[in-house]
């Protein structure tokens, strides 16, 4: 707790993105990673391997950007850094973990950004969701970019701190980020990775059914190149007798 507490005090990141709950859920995965780091390795391979398969197919070599990179443990940050001329990593916030690792490379940098284009009409600035992705994404030289695990979060906050008489429902304001994000990354010209959580089931002990949850309001990604399951929280994350697992997609080149 007291590392935590540490974290959360001292990790820079702009007020607005600490007022609106970043700094703490990026505290929180980080713990959570930590406890859960033996059933989360198979999922973290999973997606790094979907990461080296866009390399590999990406013909430019000049920039890769990774949105949502948050941690770095699903994004082989190495791989990429050689591959490319220069790697820009997009968050709302980056964790310590990330700027170490982000030190070790001459051509990485970071960018902080909210990318869930929310922020503004939340805070009564503007009356839809505005653009989200950084202009890096769009530049001539721009030749991969990766959504790493980040679409199914980009509701949450927004969700979260949606104003009781807002005009907007939740559902209708978490598939409008969800549609957002995914109509911002076809118009790129540069390819594009995409690997996404798109459900999440609980279960019991026995592995019986809970509940089922979509967890991009109804928006379909398409048919993936790879499917695995993501043990988000194993017996006792959560309660003593049930789990929570997600069904991850990763498309190397998408849309297909």
């Amino acid at each position: 707790m007291l590392v935590d507490l540490v974290h959360y005090l001292t990790l820079p990141a702009p007020l607005a993105h600490r007022r609106f709950g970043y700094v703490r859920d990026s505290v929180w995965l980080r713990s959570r990673a930590r406890r859960c780091r033996a059933a989360w390795a198979p999922h973290l391979a999973a997606a790094r391997a979907v990461v080296r398969a866009a390399i590999a197919t990406t013909p430019g070599r000049d920039t890769a950007v990774v949105l949502g990179s948050g941690l770095l443990a699903d994004v082989p940050l190495a791989d990429l850094a050689a591959s490319f001329r220069r790697v820009v990593l997009v968050d709302a916030v980056h964790p310590w973990t990330a700027r170490l690792q982000a030190r070790r490379f001459a051509n990485v940098t970071l960018l902080t950004s909210d990318l869930s284009g929310a922020l503004p009409l939340l805070r009564g600035r503007a009356d839809d969701i505005v653009p989200a992705l950084p202009p890096v994404c769009a530049a001539s030289g721009t030749d991969l970019v990766v959504s790493a695990n980040l679409l199914s979060q980009l509701p949450i906050l927004p969700v979260e701190r949606l104003p009781d008489r807002s005009p907007w429902s939740a559902e209708t304001l978490g598939r409008r980020i969800v549609a957002h994000h995914l109509d911002a990354l076809v118009g790129l010209r540069a390819r594009v990775c995409l690997i996404t959580d798109v459900e999440a089931i609980e279960e019991d002990r026995a592995g019986r059914v809970i509940e089922r949850s979509d967890l991009l309001y109804g928006v379909d990604p398409g048919i993936p190149d790879h499917a695995w399951l993501w043990d988000l929280a194993p017996l006792g994350e959560v309660g003593y007798d049930r789990r929570i697992r997600h069904r991850v997609l990763g498309f190397p080149r998408w849309p297909r």
